[in-house]
């Protein structure tokens, strides 16, 4: 599936994602690279119950990333594809700054 991923950290800092060029993800591989980068960025819940959603993981690894790593074109393509088949969405906005992730 084709899709696009627009990730704001901040007014002016915004990453336009494409996935057009990508072999796409299954929904369990995207799950599991958003589950390792999640630890590996060292991510915590947003939830006090400490569930995590995928559209949670979603947020919380981009927040993570930052612009270091939305800059890099390696992982913000595998992370736009992550988000995409997660998701399950071809369209995914990131918000950051006010913590939303919509269609």
């Amino acid at each position: 599936m084709h899709g696009e991923v627009l990730v704001t950290l901040s007014p002016g800092q915004e990453f336009h994602l494409s996935t057009q060029d990508a072999q796409p993800l299954t929904h369990e591989e995207a799950r599991r690279w958003l589950d390792d980068e999640f630890m590996r960025l060292e991510c915590e819940p947003l939830r006090a119950s400490g569930k995590v959603l995928l559209a949670d993981k979603v947020l919380t690894v981009a927040s993570a990333a930052g612009a270091r790593l939305l800059a890099d074109p390696a992982w913000s393509s595998q992370f736009a594809r992550a988000a995409v088949a997660a998701l399950a969405r071809p369209m995914v906005r990131v918000d950051v700054q006010a913590m939303a992730v919509t269609f």
